[in-house]
């Protein structure tokens, strides 16, 4: 007896007999007379099989088709950035609130930035700022969380990442990693989550900051040619499809699909030609800067312009307790200048419009300067940037109060904040994904696009 239809809305079972015909046989009224009758049993359904294909037909899916954003490039600043020092000065607050540095003015209409960002003012009418981002996570790991996942931590389940989420809608394009971490997997919460670790990030083991910058693992080992190495291939998927039969798990699955795209990496001139970030012009590398923010942002838009689907990188370390005014001088102007250059050369490229870039920290500051001239950890409002993508240019979108503590207007958590970005890829966000024990799980939970800043 083979089931060639499960209708659980309409509690039917069709299926062919012996005798090559179709069956429809009703269900019982419960899942408790289902049981005590004995069907399952007889139909070669054991208990695990039947309550996973009655998740699936539960189960919401929407198919992912790709939106405007073909890509994003996400630019994570670690330790909780001041939005005070830059993207949300309040230059007539009280001294001890305002902090160390006059503001400027930028390319958007009553928007001002701190001083360290100038090439970014210059530019800011292709950007959209965000400044009355919130969630109520003080701890950084649980701020990271927040802002890599689109959800509020939980300790019954991990989440995956938004890179993974997009790994697992989308696949791979031109035989590159649909996610790489730029120069490797921040933290755990870029991973996969409950996703299958088929779905993790591409990590490039070198910092293309580095002299001798080369990915790790990408070229042909040393003497093999490349027909040797196309034998090798072949004899290797031979023996990967007997240990599929043999054993059919998660890893295996995973490793079978890491061979398969390691194999297009080395094998593909295109790909390895991708991550040759030395195939740039050495007057474009100096306009990004010689350093880790303009070569990694470099590398970044080398990579979507390529075919990956989602980079996340990340520089410097905004945890400044103490000294924020060093911190800014010393690290912002690095920042600025790669970010500014980034979003001038996806622009003059035609890629910023199909290229989502979203700038985040898992929080700001507080709002008056402590006793060591630094700020401490404050997740009640946090500045963030965004361009491209298909959203609007030259926008202002949300508003904190007169000290830069609360969210004044239009409050933007970190879920809509996720929900937004997929939308712009052309996923839904509260389309169903299968977690183990065949629970489904939203991509996002509650959040609410920003509709006002799509185009």
């Amino acid at each position: 007896m083979i089931i060639t239809e499960l209708d659980m809305n309409n509690c039917k079972i069709k299926f062919s007999g012996c005798g090559g015909s179709d069956h429809l046989l009703p269900l019982m009224s419960s899942r408790r007379d289902f049981l005590q009758v004995g069907l399952i049993g007889g139909l070669g359904l054991t208990l695990p099989e039947f309550f996973k294909m009655e998740a699936n037909a539960a189960q919401k899916f929407y198919e992912s088709k790709e939106g405007p954003a073909k890509s994003v490039i996400h630019i994570f600043l670690p330790g909780g950035i001041a939005h005070q020092e830059s993207f949300d000065p309040k230059p007539y607050a009280p001294t001890e609130y305002r902090g160390p540095f006059n503001s400027i003015g930028t390319k958007i209409s009553g928007a001002r930035f701190g001083p360290q960002f100038k090439n970014t003012a210059a530019v800011a009418d292709k950007l959209v700022i965000l400044n009355s981002l919130t969630h109520g996570e003080a701890a950084h790991e649980r701020g990271v969380h927040n802002m890599f996942t689109g959800y509020k931590p939980s300790p019954a389940i991990t989440y995956p990442s938004m890179g993974s989420v997009v790994s697992h809608e989308f696949g791979p394009k031109n035989n590159l990693p649909p996610y790489v971490c730029v120069p490797n997997q921040p933290n755990e919460h870029a991973g996969t989550g409950y996703l299958s670790s088929a779905f993790g990030a591409f990590g490039l083991g070198n910092d293309p900051a580095s002299a001798n910058f080369s990915v790790r693992d990408l070229a042909l080992p040393k003497g093999i040619s490349e027909s040797r190495f196309n034998k090798r291939k072949s004899m290797l998927e031979t023996v990967d499809a007997h240990f599929r039969e043999v054993e059919k798990s998660d890893a295996v699955g995973a490793m079978d699909t890491f061979y398969q795209r390691a194999y297009g990496l080395i094998s593909s001139q295109q790909a390895r030609e991708a991550f040759d970030i030395n195939k740039e012009p050495a007057k474009l590398r100096d306009e990004y800067g010689r350093n880790q923010a303009g070569q990694r942002l470099l590398l970044a838009r080398r990579l979507v312009e390529s075919g990956v689907r989602f980079v996340s990188t990340v520089y410097g370390g905004w945890d400044n307790h103490d000294n924020v005014k060093g911190s800014f001088e010393r690290q912002a102007p690095a920042l600025d200048q790669a970010f500014a250059r980034l979003i001038k050369d996806l622009d003059e490229r035609g890629l910023l419009d199909s290229t989502l870039v979203m700038m985040t920290s898992e929080f700001g500051r507080t709002p008056k300067i402590n006793n060591t001239a630094g700020r401490d950890h404050w997740p009640r409002v946090f500045s963030g940037v965004l361009a491209g993508g298909g959203l609007k240019k030259g926008v202002v979108y949300g508003k904190s109060d007169a000290l830069a503590a609360e969210p004044e207007e239009d409050a933007i958590s970190h879920a809509d904040l996720a929900a937004t970005v997929y939308k712009q890829m052309g996923i839904i966000a509260d389309k169903e994904l299968m977690a183990p024990g065949g629970r489904p799980m939203e991509i996002v939970d509650g959040g609410k696009v920003i509709e006002e800043i799509i185009a």
